[in-house]
C-alpha cells in the first residue's frame, strides 16, 4: 500500500496514532520562540498541519492561522477543529500564499516528507517567497547521521470496541540523502487483527548540510528539541528545533 494510500485510509485514526504527542506544548514553545526572534505579526501557516491540532492551538493564541496538506481526508477533519482557520491542499514543496506570513511552522518532523534535497530546497524557496521581513519558520529535524534504525516508538490506545498499537521508526541506510520512516498499525476488533505496513520516503542530510543549504537565505538558529525549555542545541544530539528568520525581503539566493 502506498504512503498516501494509507494515510488517505486511515486519517480518522490518525489523532489516535499521535494520542501521546503533547500538541500545546510544542505550539506554545513555538509561540514562545517566535517572540523572541518574529515581527511580531499574527499571520500564521502550518506546513503538513493533518488534522489541525496545532493550528488549533495558535489560533487560541491568537493567531490568524491556517494549514495546507496534500491529504483531504484530513483537512476535512481539520476544518471541523478549526472552522475559524483556511485549509488547502498543497505539496509543501512547492505552494503559494494569497498574503505574506509572519510565521510558518513545521511540525512532527514532516519537514523530511520532502522528499529529496531539490525538494527540500524548493520547500525552503516557497517558505522564504511565502513570509514577510522579519518572519520566521520554525520545523524540527533529525540528523542522518544520527538515526539508530533499532529504535522504534510504540504506543497502545483503544477505540471503541478497536484495539490500536502503533509502532515508528526512522531507517538511514548510511549513505546518501534519502530515508524512511517506517510504520505500523495494528487494529484488533472481535478477535481479529489487521496490520498496515508502510515505509515513508523521506530527505536526509546532516545538520552541517542543512545550515549550509539554508544560511543563504535565512538568519539560522538551533535548538534542543525540548519543547519545555529553550535550550541551544548541544551541537551533539541528532534531533533539533531550527528558527530561520527572513532578514529583509530579497529574492532567494541561488546555490547554483
Amino acid at each position: 500500500m502506498s504512503a498516501n494510500a494509507l494515510y488517505t485510509d486511515l486519517s480518522s485514526y490518525y489523532d489516535l496514532m499521535c494520542v501521546d504527542i503533547d500538541y500545546q506544548a510544542q505550539s506554545n514553545c513555538i509561540r514562545r520562540l517566535h517572540q523572541i526572534f518574529g515581527n511580531n505579526g499574527k499571520s500564521h501557516l502550518d506546513l503538513g498541519c493533518g488534522t489541525g491540532p496545532h493550528v488549533r492551538h495558535f489560533i487560541d493564541y491568537g493567531y490568524q492561522s491556517s494549514g495546507l496538506d496534500l491529504n483531504k481526508p484530513m483537512l476535512d477533519i481539520a476544518q471541523v477543529r478549526c472552522p475559524e482557520a483556511s485549509f488547502s491542499v498543497q505539496n509543501m514543496s512547492n505552494f503559494t500564499v494569497a498574503e505574506p506570513l509572519d510565521l510558518i511552522t513545521c511540525f512532527l518532523y514532516s519537514i523530511h516528507y520532502n522528499d529529496g534535497i531539490e525538494n527540500f530546497k524548493a520547500c525552503m524557496a516557497s517558505v522564504h517567497n511565502a513570509l514577510k521581513p522579519g518572519g520566521v519558520f520554525c520545523f524540527n529535524v533529525v540528523d542522518k547521521d544520527e538515526i539508530n534504525n533499532e529504535l522504534f516508538v510504540r504506543h497502545t490506545t483503544n477505540q471503541q470496541q478497536d484495539a490500536f498499537t502503533f509502532r515508528s521508526g526512522w531507517y538511514y541506510s548510511g549513505e546518501g540523502n534519502r530515508q524512511a520512516l517506517k510504520l505500523s498499525i495494528e487494529k484488533t476488533s472481535a478477535g481479529n487483527t489487521q496490520v498496515w505496513n508502510d515505509e515513508h520516503p523521506m530527505v536526509a542530510f546532516s545538520f552541517k548540510e542543512l545550515i549550509e543549504m539554508v544560511e543563504p537565505n535565512f538568519e539560522v538558529h538551533l535548538f534542543e528539541h525540548d519543547y519545555d525549555k529553550l535550550l541551544p542545541w548541544d551541537n551533539v544530539s541528532g534531533n533539533a528545533l531550527v528558527i530561520c528568520v527572513k532578514a529583509q525581503d530579497t529574492l532567494p539566493k541561488s546555490d547554483g
